[in-house]
């Protein structure tokens, strides 16, 4: 449910049905527009009788909401959210950030070296895996809090911002402590109980898509997140199973501009793993950025025959380059920016 009060609402007149919306046993969440306010009525909010709030003062009108997902809905608020992670790197507005590095931290001279790199080419924050969640219990599961700590050195030698995943509880708060931003995983996307517990953390959280997920049951996932009070959520597009084997998923562009009209959360793309295919990576990069999307987020190594893992997928150094410069002329063709775009690439 959302009260929206009257443009000449007051303050005392707002906080009297927050006070209403309390004693009724719900939570209110006070939303200021740039004409009005909303108050949103969290919680099983199906059975509240509106005249417990039609009649007061300074109230326009109640509406209910038409979708399962509450706070990260548009209905909820109208304007796109700004997410910022750190070092003047923000999602959601014009500029578009560009977010590359390996898919694995390998050693600490490694990370630091991939990291000038992309930063040199045009990326503004560094993705890297400390924690890897893999199919085979065999596979190299990652450095762990050691390689949270070669992250945190490539930031102090880069300036970089970090994006990494954690995979449990424990991990999101080593996670919190070392990065600017958790990411949650496709694996993770319904782990509930991890969702709920980066809501209270309060860091800004990447929620990629999980691999047979709809669009409802994502932004329900965000909905997890944003209950717990943490509303700086990222959402990333990084591709569905199919019956299809020629490449690793099917990339679904059309979640962009669905995901926009839906939410206000910023929705950034991650093609490498849409696709799994290295020279797929750059046209599915460009078409993201045409299709709006906020973000663009793909890995990076140096070498990537000897990654530990996702080579296959991984662009070389020069690769990157080439893309981000490509990536420039079409932003300004939607009426946006690469950011960083004039000084690390012209």
């Amino acid at each position: 449910m959302l009260v929206m009060m009257q443009r000449n609402a007051t303050p005392d007149e707002i906080q009297a049905v927050c006070d209403a919306i309390q004693v009724l046993g719900f939570n209110p969440l006070p939303m200021p527009g740039a004409l009005r306010t909303a108050i949103g009525v969290a919680g099983d909010d199906g059975q509240v009788d509106t005249s417990h709030f039609e009649g007061m003062s300074g109230v326009a009108q109640v509406l209910y909401d038409s979708k399962p997902y509450k706070q990260v809905s548009r209905e909820w608020q109208p304007e796109k959210s700004l997410v910022s992670i750190g070092n003047g790197v923000v999602f959601g507005g014009l500029e578009v950030p560009v977010v590359a590095g390996p898919c694995s931290v390998e050693g600490e001279e490694e990370i630091v070296h991939i990291a000038r790199l992309v930063k040199a080419a045009g990326a503004v924050a560094l993705r890297g895996g400390a924690y890897k969640p893999r199919t085979s219990p065999y596979a190299f599961q990652g450095l762990g809090e050691e390689g949270l700590r070669q992250l945190a050195v490539a930031r102090a030698e880069t300036g970089l911002p970090i994006i990494t995943e954690a995979m449990d509880e424990h991990q999101a708060d080593l996670v919190a402590r070392y990065a600017d931003c958790i990411q949650i995983g496709a694996r993770n996307m319904s782990n509930f109980s991890l969702l709920k517990h980066v809501g209270r953390l309060g860091v800004p959280v990447l929620l990629k898509r999980g691999m047979s997920a709809t669009i409802t049951e994502w932004l329900l996932a965000a909905e997890y997140i944003m209950s717990e009070g943490n509303r700086k959520i990222i959402l990333c597009e990084r591709g569905i199973r199919s019956f299809d084997t020629a490449t690793r998923n099917v990339f679904d562009l059309a979640a962009i501009p669905v995901v926009q009209r839906l939410s206000h959360l910023p929705i950034i793309a991650d093609p490498s793993h849409g696709v799994g295919i290295r020279d797929a990576v750059p046209p599915l990069s460009r078409a993201s950025v045409a299709c709006g999307a906020d973000g663009v987020i793909v890995e990076v190594h140096q070498m990537p025959d000897r990654a530990w893992s996702d080579g296959a997928q991984s662009l070389h150094p020069p690769q990157f380059e080439e893309m981000v410069r490509s990536l420039i002329p079409i932003a300004e063709a939607v009426g946006r920016s690469i950011t960083g775009a004039g000084t690390a690439v012209a």
